[in-house]
């Protein structure tokens, strides 16, 4: 009987979740056809064509070289700074520091804008810092005055800013633009820069948001059909699961009673006597008659005459009430 009981109980939910997949298929958008191998001619006519040198990554770099300069540009994340270094003969000097923020006696740790990137673009170093919580900036600083030695605290002759937590940019010397990337708690910001003129202007910015799961399960099935189907069919199925263990527990409970049951009559069954003898009344007579007789030998007669007996004490003024009594009542009368 369980066995059959089991077999309907998997018939059942194998239809259910079978019907609800059926539902949610029929809710899902239309997914385009795969072109055909004969598109690929049109595909690459859209599609533009590769640059020799490659595709172009995102610069995060730590520090860059100037070959033509001799020079170094270095972040010291410690300190958030930037450094421009020198080679003068075997040593090397620091020619100049750029702050990007200052941390000292600060606790808003997340506010604090750190180096992030360093690249050069001409004769000015850009530097990308970028906070924890959601701004950043893009810095381009001017070499030529801390190469000869005029000034050693470098500041920015331009300075952009953007809304968001920034971590890397790339130059696109081609274009003259500048591509910032960003991320913030729903997606990616792109902000793109362009430098072809005579100050660094934003030209665009680009969001995009990366859709949530509860997002793409209503885009699959807006009317909650299938949805719906699944969660009464787990429910079904955990209730169908909860009552086979608690008959299965019960049953178990039964088998473990009897056994224990059957042991115990087993071992009273032989302590038992094989066989056993009639016992004529007069012997419970005799029995009742000893009971009793016992029973009233446990008392003794006792004589139950009370005899009071008065002590003479003598009589002592210490508590003496006329002791305590005011003499002032007394002279009065």
């Amino acid at each position: 009987m369980n066995k059959i009981a089991k077999t309907i109980v998997a018939l059942f939910v194998g239809i259910v979740l079978a019907g609800g997949s059926a539902a949610a298929q029929q809710h899902l958008p239309a997914q385009p056809a795969p072109a055909p191998q004969a598109a690929e001619p049109g595909c690459q006519a859209q599609c533009p064509a590769p640059r020799p040198d490659g595709p172009q990554s995102f610069q995060t770099n730590q520090s860059c070289f100037l070959p033509q300069l001799g020079a170094y540009v270095v972040i010291d994340s410690i300190d958030c700074s930037v450094d421009l270094l020198v080679r003068d003969g075997s040593e090397i000097k620091r020619v100049g520091r750029y702050t990007t923020d200052i941390f000292m006696g600060r606790h808003d740790l997340k506010n604090i804008l750190r180096p992030v990137s360093v690249s050069t673009l001409g004769h000015c170093i850009v530097v990308l810092s970028s906070n924890q919580k959601d701004s950043s900036n893009l810095a381009f600083i001017p070499m030529c005055p801390y190469l000869h030695g005029q000034r050693d605290t470098m500041e920015p002759a331009e300075l952009v800013g953007f809304n968001n937590t920034s971590y890397a940019f790339y130059i696109d010397m081609p274009n003259n633009e500048i591509q910032v990337m960003g991320k913030n708690s729903v997606g990616y910001d792109i902000n793109v820069l362009n430098f072809g003129g005579e100050q660094i202007v934003k030209a665009a910015e680009f969001h995009y948001h990366v859709p949530k799961q509860s997002e793409r399960i209503l885009a699959s099935d807006s009317k909650g059909v299938g949805l719906t189907v699944v969660a009464v069919a787990v429910v079904f199925f955990a209730l169908i699961c909860i009552c086979f263990i608690m008959k299965g527990y019960g049953s178990l409970i039964m088998s473990v009673q009897d056994r224990k049951k059957n042991k115990h009559a087993k071992k009273d069954n032989q302590e038992a006597p094989a066989k056993t003898k009639d016992v004529a009344g007069e012997v419970y007579a005799a029995i009742a008659a000893a009971i009793y007789a016992y029973d009233q030998d446990l008392h003794d007669e006792e004589d139950t005459v009370i005899t009071i007996q008065k002590v003479e004490r003598a009589w002592t003024p210490w508590n003496a009430k006329f002791y305590n009594m005011n003499k002032y009542f007394a002279n009065r009368k």
